[in-house]
């Protein structure tokens, strides 16, 4: 993996955790629903605040009830910060029992193609389809993990130039991009759906 600076979050003390740390990238990801983008992308940080630091094993060992408290606290980690607590918890200990805690197993243990990474990502707690494919085409673009056929399993995502996803986020300007882009889409398939 390439070491940049990502530039998710928009606040640089939680960009960091996300470009040093890839189980804080993947709780991003995984915290990106049904909430601005950007404040997802703070979650892992908060966590770290609270927990003093951010450790997979730390967050999968975790008193459930005690962990929904810490991420539902206000600022809370996700609009739904109890649910989303849950659903970290077993992201972590499925990173755990899986790949030994070791994140970037994920898409580097067996020298695995696009396909296969995409395959693994969706097996992920919290991961569906699509969710998967901009985590892929997140890998290739901005960190540099290009298994062969990354582009063709990542789809659109994988696009140059294009702003749909958090994929394409490096810096404000981005976001803002991105953000106009899904707005956009869901005008279109609300219109769609109105025929």
């Amino acid at each position: 993996m390439v070491t940049v600076e990502l530039c998710l979050a928009q606040e640089p003390e939680a960009d960091k955790l996300l470009s040093d740390d890839p189980f804080a990238l993947l709780t991003g990801m995984l915290l990106d629903q049904q909430y601005p983008l950007e404040h997802a992308f703070r979650g892992p940080k908060k966590i770290a605040d609270r927990m003093d630091g951010f450790a997979i094993a730390k967050i999968a060992e975790a008193d459930p009830q005690g962990f929904e408290d810490l991420c539902s606290t206000p600022p809370a980690i996700h609009r739904y910060g109890r649910s989303m607590a849950r659903r970290t918890q077993e992201l972590a200990r499925y990173v755990i029992e899986n790949y030994g805690g070791r994140t970037e197993a994920i898409w580097t243990e067996g020298d695995p193609d696009g396909a296969e990474v995409l395959r693994r990502l969706k097996a992920l707690p919290g991961y569906g389809d699509q969710k998967a494919r901009i985590f892929l085409a997140l890998l290739g673009k901005q960190l540099g993990v290009r298994p062969k056929g990354w582009e063709k399993a990542a789809g659109a995502y994988s696009e140059k130039g294009s702003r749909r996803s958090a994929a394409d986020i490096v810096d404000g300007e981005s976001l803002l991009e991105v953000r106009a882009f899904k707005k956009q889409m869901k005008a279109a398939a609300k219109e769609s759906g109105a025929k």
